[in-house]
C-alpha cells in the first residue's frame, strides 16, 4: 500500500463534512464561525500530516536528511580512525621552502597564507627552521580543513607576518592530505551498502567497507588475484588525487588499516593502485554547442565513469552514447569512440576533459 499525503482542499473538505455532520446541518455556511473553526482545525491537520510525511522519510537512510542521515551512520558505521558515521574533513599538511639571510631562524608556528581561486587559505610552520645558504625545506600544515588546501608543487605562499631576514614568499613542495566531510550522497551509500552486506569475517565485502572507511576513499574493490588466503584490495581517491588514482602514503595508510582489522587466517593482502586508463573520444557536430552543453557532456560522462568503472572493467561504446545523449540540452551529435576493453585486471578507466577532442 502506498502512503499519499492528502492535499489541504481534501483535508479542509473532510473536516468541514465532519463539523457539519455533527451538527445536523446540510453544509456550513461561509464566514459562519463554525466553518471558521472547521477551516481552522483543517490547517492545523494538515501541517501535523505534512510532518508525518516528513518524518516517514526520515525512519531509513535511503531516504533520510542530512542530521537523521548522521544518526543512522552514527549507529551502522566505524570509520578507520575510530570515529562514527560521517568521515570529517582533514587538513593537509606537507613541506615547503623558505629562502633568506643564512643563520636567520624561523620559528615554528610561523603563519603563511595562500590562494585558492578567490579563497584565501591559512597555513603555518610546524617547525622551527635556520635558513641555509639555499632555499630550506619546512614542514607546514593548513590552520582550514579540506582539500581546496592542497596546493601543488610550485604554489606560492606569504608569509603573514614579516620575520626579519626571511623571504616574504615562501614556495610549496608538497602538500597533501586536505579532505572534505564526506558527502550525504558518498555517506548514504555506505550506510546502505553495510546493511545490505553485513559482514561475513573477513569477505571481499568486509574489505570493501573497511577500505572505504578510512577518510578519502571513495570506490574500492577487493578479490583474491594472488592465491588462497590472499586478498587484493584496490581503491580510488575521486575526490583528492588527480583522476582519483591514490598516492604510495594513501595505499600504505590503507594497507595499515587493513591488516590491523583483517582476520587472523589471511596470509597476505596487497593494496597495489589502480592503473589507469585514459578514455579518448571525439564529439563533433555537437548540437546546440554552447559552454553549458559541453559542461554538462563532461558532468554526464565523469557520473558514468563514477558508476561503471572498476579494474579490468570493459567501457562499452553503448554507455558512452548514453552519457552524451542523457546530458541536458544535448539535440544531436556524433561520437568517434570504439569499446575499450582494459589491458589488465589492474587497469581502471579514467576520463579528464582534456581526453574530449570538440569539432
Amino acid at each position: 500500500m502506498t502512503w499519499t499525503t492528502p492535499t489541504l482542499t481534501d483535508v479542509r473538505k473532510q473536516v468541514r463534512d465532519t463539523l457539519a455532520a455533527t451538527l445536523s446541518v446540510g453544509v456550513l455556511l461561509p464566514n459562519s464561525l463554525a466553518r471558521g473553526l472547521a477551516d481552522g482545525q483543517a490547517g492545523l491537520c494538515y501541517l501535523t500530516l505534512l510532518y508525518l510525511d516528513w518524518l516517514s522519510k526520515q525512519f531509513l537512510p535511503d531516504t533520510a536528511e542530512t542530521e537523521w542521515l548522521d544518526r543512522h551512520a552514527a549507529i551502522w558505521l566505524t570509520n578507520a580512525d575510530g570515529s562514527t558515521g560521517r568521515k570529517s574533513a582533514t587538513y593537509a599538511s606537507g613541506t615547503a621552502t623558505a629562502t633568506g639571510t643564512s643563520g636567520t631562524i624561523l620559528p615554528a608556528g610561523t603563519e603563511l597564507s595562500g590562494s585558492s581561486g578567490t579563497d584565501t587559505l591559512n597555513f603555518e610552520t610546524t617547525s622551527q627552521i635556520t635558513i641555509g645558504d639555499t632555499a630550506t625545506a619546512v614542514a607546514i600544515r593548513a590552520l582550514d580543513t579540506g582539500s581546496e588546501s592542497n596546493l601543488e608543487a610550485g604554489a606560492s605562499l606569504s608569509l603573514s607576518t614579516a620575520v626579519a631576514g626571511v623571504s616574504s614568499t615562501a614556495t610549496v613542495v608538497a602538500l597533501t592530505g586536505g579532505a572534505d566531510a564526506e558527502s550525504d550522497d558518498d555517506l548514504r551509500a555506505r550506510v546502505l551498502e553495510r546493511i545490505q552486506k553485513p559482514p561475513h569475517g573477513g569477505s571481499a565485502s568486509d574489505y570493501v567497507l573497511w577500505a572505504k572507511s578510512v577518510t578519502g576513499v571513495t570506490r574500492a574493490w577487493a578479490g583474491q588475484e594472488a592465491g588462497l588466503g590472499t586478498v587484493t584490495v584496490r581503491f580510488m581517491m575521486d575526490d583528492l588525487r588527480t583522476n582519483g588514482i591514490p598516492a604510495a602514503d594513501d595505499l600504505a595508510t590503507v594497507l595499515a588499516y587493513l591488516e590491523a582489522v583483517r582476520p587472523v587466517g589471511a596470509s597476505d593482502i596487497y593494496v597495489p593502485a589502480p592503473i589507469p586508463n585514459a578514455l579518448k573520444m571525439g564529439i563533433s557536430k555537437l548540437s546546440p554547442d554552447t559552454t553549458s552543453i559541453r559542461a554538462a557532456i563532461q558532468s554526464s560522462l565523469n557520473a558514468m565513469i563514477l558508476e561503471k568503472a572498476e579494474p579490468g572493467q570493459t567501457i562499452y561504446r553503448s554507455w558512452v552514447d548514453e552519457a552524451i545523449a542523457s546530458a541536458a540540452g544535448v539535440d544531436h551529435y556524433e561520437l568517434t569512440f570504439a569499446t575499450i576493453a582494459m589491458p589488465s585486471k589492474g587497469h581502471i578507466a579514467t576520463l579528464s576533459g582534456g581526453n574530449i577532442s570538440w569539432t
